[in-house]
């Protein structure tokens, strides 16, 4: 078998999502949602130790908005245990600072497929000295699985979550109780109408190369925050190449309409300083839960994902 290479892995990464079996799983967890959450917890290890990784797709467009945070002394309250508050730097160049996050995407895996609006904070593992994302709150409508809630039931209905030929992205995602909610439309860059010569939505946004350690580093470091997650935060990983991670697009604020997010920890309370977007699918695997992988550089990431063998690797709905 020769070295992987980025095609190959998308492909592979593809292969692995079955929408009839992602169906099977959706229906199962309409019967196992009664089911105490310590005995869904025992149900999704099990499963667990035979496949220890997860196909991740997501889908292209997927954007983010960036707030400065105007109290970060009250970070470290959301964060679980053994992570400190760090600041961090969005493109290459730029002067770190204390980052409250929102990502807006769609995604397929093996086991869900749908909508999702996350919300994030940046901190350092203490261990390991990684710059790590920390999922705070979420929303989304398919569903999903974290150590707090066990295996969860959709908790949004109509999501709207695309692009338009004007180049419009569009997030408009609201739980049932309307007590969290992420609404943004913005346009991405692109180029001008030749037949009406108007400059279209797509007008404006720049790839820029984006900072290493924010997202090639934290997507190997990835915990649950006190609201998502318990207190160990049950990190995780996911296995990609870093190329996945390098550059992206940089949406002028002014592109920027609508921008409003409510989640577990309030208003974010920052002010909005870039909207970022990716115009490409990206190919990852995931720890399944409970699993932890620790590469601890872009170098070790990189030779453990040149040496993936679809063929040896295993999906928790087989």
């Amino acid at each position: 078998m020769g070295k992987m290479n980025i095609l190959d892995y998308a492909k592979g990464v593809e292969k692995m999502v079955d929408p009839m079996e992602v169906g099977k799983v959706m229906y199962m967890q309409t019967k196992m949602r009664h089911l105490p959450v310590c005995l869904q917890r025992k149900i999704v290890t099990s499963a667990s130790k035979k496949a220890d990784k997860m196909p991740f797709v997501v889908e292209p467009y997927c954007s983010f908005l960036f707030y400065e945070l105007t109290e970060p002394e009250r970070i470290q309250e959301f964060l679980p245990e053994g992570f400190r508050p760090a600041k961090a730097a969005i493109f290459e160049g730029d002067k770190p600072e204390y980052y409250g996050i929102v990502s807006m995407f769609r995604i397929h895996t093996s086991v869900f497929w749908g909508a999702r609006a996350e919300f994030y904070l940046v901190a350092e593992n203490i261990e390991t000295g990684l710059l790590s994302w920390i999922m705070c709150d979420y929303i989304s409508d398919t569903i999903s699985y974290d150590e707090k809630h066990g295996l969860k039931s959709p908790d949004v209905r109509a999501a709207v979550m695309t692009t338009t030929c004007e180049g419009d992205f569009v997030c408009d995602m609201t739980n049932a109780e309307g007590d969290k909610f992420a609404r943004c439309e913005m346009g991405l860059g692109g180029d001008r109408d030749v037949r009406s010569g108007r400059e279209g939505a797509f007008g404006g946004a720049k790839m820029r190369a984006l900072d290493a350690r924010l997202w090639i580093e934290g997507n190997t470091s990835i915990a649950y925050g006190r609201n998502a997650g318990e207190k160990d935060g049950d990190l995780f990983s996911l296995t990609f190449f870093p190329e996945e991670m390098k550059q992206a697009l940089e949406v002028p604020l002014e592109a920027v309409r609508v921008a409003d997010v409510l989640c577990g920890v309030g208003k974010v309370g920052g002010v909005l300083e870039r909207a970022v977007s990716f115009p490409f699918a990206q190919h990852m695997l995931s720890d399944a839960p409970g699993a932890r992988t620790h590469y601890g550089s872009e170098k070790a990431l990189r030779e453990a994902v040149m040496k993936v063998d679809f063929k040896k690797i295993k999906t928790l709905n087989k």
